[in-house]
């Protein structure tokens, strides 16, 4: 397989874009990553988005996106993964040019999430379950994330209290990034009195509905040698599934398709989790952080949590996780987050994160889908 690098990045605001829909919030993003990659255009454009007919009422969104964008005759295709459909996206890119089939690919990540009510969202958002025997009993992604947290609650003799210092990280981490939706600290004391809204998941739990658009642009080495800028490279990319339904699993606490993605993306990079020197986890709940901490070898199985207690996971920690403001702090555009994700990473990795600039050469990112039935990791190296 061939290298493959990103040149160029792109991102808009996370937040309630009352006046841009999502073709013109993918377009601005675009726009910006083609002119950092110094491309004028690409082979493909790959999509992550998860809920654009739902929400919008806008399938067909790929090559709407790319005809606005000035992409008119591009390959363009729609990827969807619920919430790791921007990961997802990233996966198809990368592997369209290692395989080389194609030297520049432009990877999008959208959604546009405020133009409806929170229970029309919501419903949207339960889609991502198995419908006939989880959605047509109510539960949605935090209430099976809530059954989650419960039963971590009790196995591993927690409180909802110790879960606090995963939001106050976040949010500690979003007050310094320009494009993130929350960008005010929050104390454990305000984590504990918020309101519940899926026992014991409460509003500082979980990350909130939001619009975004960011884009990356993946190159071949060929393409690579003619640039100035400093590139990062994809050295790892992997991914798995699990049962939908978290009765159908052997150990709902234990994230499966999250280990085995994270596994075979060491493989390739030729790294271990110590090596790791930021994680961008799925932090829709607190709850998949914890588990995905687990599942990635950061942490033995029922010590995510204590990871966090302990303060392993801050800017100065052993390893630093939503170094950005994460999905908590940024905000969640379901189908760009793993987007989102990649861009921050190499933000760290080319020493652009401002003061939350960590010392980092291998960082890596985890999209889930769902309750992690759909996994999708990346490890990248900045440039030495």
């Amino acid at each position: 397989m061939r290298k493959v690098y990103i040149t160029g990045f792109g991102q808009t605001r996370v937040q309630e874009h009352w006046g841009r829909s999502a073709r013109d919030l993918a377009t601005s993003s675009i726009l910006e990553a083609l002119e950092r990659a110094e491309v004028e255009g690409a082979d493909a454009l790959y999509v992550g988005n998860a809920l654009g007919g739902e929400l919008t009422g806008q399938e067909h969104i790929a090559a709407l996106i790319a005809d606005f964008a000035g992409l008119t005759g591009t390959e363009a295709v729609r990827v969807e993964a619920a919430g790791g459909s921007g990961g997802a996206a990233v996966r198809l890119g990368y592997i369209a040019v290692a395989s080389g089939l194609q030297n520049v690919v432009i990877v999008t990540g959208v959604e546009k999430m405020s133009d409806l009510a929170g229970p029309a969202v919501e419903e949207a958002l339960a889609t991502s379950a198995d419908e006939e025997y989880e959605g047509v009993q109510g539960l949605s992604p935090v209430g099976l994330s809530a059954l989650l947290m419960r039963r971590y609650m009790h196995e591993y003799d927690c409180e909802r209290r110790d879960f606090a210092p995963f939001s106050v990280n976040s949010h500690q981490n979003a007050v310094n990034n320009e494009y993130a939706m929350f960008r005010r600290p929050i104390t454990v004391e305000a984590f504990e009195k918020a309101r519940l809204v899926a026992d014991p998941i409460s509003l500082l739990d979980s990350a909130p509905a939001a619009d975004g658009a960011a884009t990356v642009v993946l190159c071949s080495e060929q393409v690579v040698g003619t640039r100035k800028r400093a590139t990062v490279e994809i050295v790892g990319s992997a991914s798995a599934t699990d049962s939908v339904a978290l009765h159908d699993r052997g150990n709902p606490l234990f994230l499966h398709a999250a280990h085995e993605s994270v596994q075979g993306a060491y493989a390739q990079a030729g790294v271990a989790p110590e090596q790791i020197d930021l994680f961008e986890p799925h932090d829709a709940f607190a709850i998949l952080s914890a588990l995905s901490l687990e599942a990635c070898g950061f942490a033995s199985e029922g010590q995510g949590v204590r990871l966090a207690m302990e303060g392993e996971i801050g800017l100065g920690g052993s390893i630093p996780i939503c170094t950005m403001g994460g999905l908590k702090g940024r905000g969640y555009p379901v189908g760009a987050a793993g987007v989102y994700q990649i861009i921050e990473v190499c933000q760290q990795l080319l020493g652009e994160a401002g003061a939350n600039q960590v010392d980092a050469w291998v960082g890596m990112t985890q999209s889930l889908g769902g309750t992690g039935a759909t996994a999708v990791t990346h490890i990248l190296k900045g440039p030495r």
